[in-house]
């Protein structure tokens, strides 16, 4: 059985382009195609393609949006000018007076009295002039910074939460995410999604297997007041790590799946097994979450309840900068040592090669040395005799014919 060709979907440019000349957000949209939020935001970011029914409906809701666009633009160019207004001017002295028995003509009904036509209201209501508006500054990279820290930390430090289940650890997660960004910032900035780009780095700081040997892992934080969600973050703390983090992604903050593979470094078959064991733990524990909506409405509730402070977009950028001034020192203070050391090595290492020692070996088969004894008569005479000779020897022997 083939499959027939896709069908056709405008640049991510013009979806967004005509989602707002149709001025429809993008949830509005999303509700329109049956799907969620972030998904729309994908679309239109070229970070993901609709595929399936769901192109098709994309496809057919753009395509309606574009006629309607073009039908106003046609009648805005169809629509008549209004004339100049020209108000006549009546010589009052030139005026003739009038007589008793001439003919007056019918004077016209004034503008009040008179049934009004198309052609009337259109010149009586002239169309407004928009208004032309200066082209807004461009924004700082700091002044960008902040607006992007104050539009999504709020929401991510409660989906870091969900994925920790601890708060402070949570808020210094995001924070830390916020700090590389702004360390990184020239590569965030023209990221197609940088929100992604900062959440995916809170989560890997959030979930790494370090944190746990840190001294604030030992002492737990207070649970969530109510039951249910007490039950409910138990519930999620529970599962793997990995499976734990594509729900969230998926069922929590509403990305379809090949989004949330992406995030994950996963493939897309691996990424739906994890989040079907993932669904299965929970509904396994909690039967009453095991729709998937009823399950996304409560991971909202339970992110919502949690109230996360978060620092300044001043505070943190000084505190990114901060670190890398510190990072920069040591590495600094490092390389002036290593070459401190390498020189004083240099300095005081031998200028040539010296053979090791080898070392002594015992050898067998010699008598020991004894003490010396009493000398004995011959060797007495031997010894007195040695001592009469002159010192500087005997004379020389001249040999001699037998």
């Amino acid at each position: 059985m083939t499959r027939g060709p896709a069908t056709p979907l405008p640049s991510p440019k013009a979806r967004r382009r005509l989602r707002e000349a149709a001025s429809l957000t993008q949830t509005q949209l999303a509700e329109r195609v049956g799907v969620a939020p972030g998904t729309v935001r994908a679309w239109e970011s070229g970070r993901t393609t609709p595929r399936g029914r769901k192109r098709e409906a994309y496809a057919k809701l753009l395509k309606t949006l574009a006629e309607e666009e073009a039908a106003r633009q046609a009648a805005q160019t169809q629509r008549p000018a209004p004339p100049p207004k020209t108000e006549p001017t009546r010589d009052r002295v030139s005026e003739p007076e009038a007589c008793p028995g001439a003919e007056t003509e019918p004077e016209p009904e004034s503008e009040s009295m008179r049934e009004p036509t198309p052609d009337s209201r259109s010149r009586a209501t002239p169309e407004p002039v928009p208004e032309t508006r200066p082209a807004p500054a461009p924004l700082t990279p700091a002044q960008a910074f902040d607006a992007l820290y104050e539009f999504s930390a709020p929401a991510l430090a409660r989906q870091t939460f969900l994925l920790t289940g601890r708060r402070e650890q949570a808020r210094e997660s995001v924070e830390r995410a916020f700090q590389t960004a702004w360390e990184r910032w020239p590569e965030v900035a023209r990221d197609r999604d940088p929100v992604g780009w900062v959440r995916a780095t809170a989560y890997e700081y959030a979930l790494s297997p370090w944190q746990r040997f840190r001294p604030r892992h030992r002492h737990p934080e207070p649970p969530p007041a109510d039951p249910g969600d007490r039950t409910l973050l138990n519930t999620l703390l529970r599962l793997p790590p990995r499976h734990r983090r594509t729900l969230v992604l998926y069922d929590g903050v509403g990305l379809d799946l090949p989004e949330t593979a992406a995030e994950t470094e996963a493939s897309t078959p691996a990424a739906a097994h994890r989040l079907l064991r993932a669904r299965e733990a929970v509904a396994d524990r909690l039967p009453t979450l095991a729709d998937p909506q009823v399950l996304h409405r409560r991971l909202a509730e339970l992110a919502s309840n949690e109230r996360l402070g978060a620092a300044r977009p001043p505070a943190v950028r000084r505190g990114g900068e901060r670190r890398a001034r510190f990072r920069t020192r040591a590495a600094i203070a490092f390389t002036v040592a290593l070459i401190g050391t390498t020189a004083l090595t240099v300095r005081t290492a031998p200028t040539h090669y010296e053979p090791p020692v080898s070392p002594g070996q015992a050898v067998r088969g010699v008598p020991p040395r004894m003490a010396p004894g009493s000398l004995s008569d011959e060797e007495l005479e031997l010894r007195q005799k040695l001592r009469d000779q002159l010192q500087d020897g005997p004379e020389r022997l001249s040999p001699q014919l037998e």
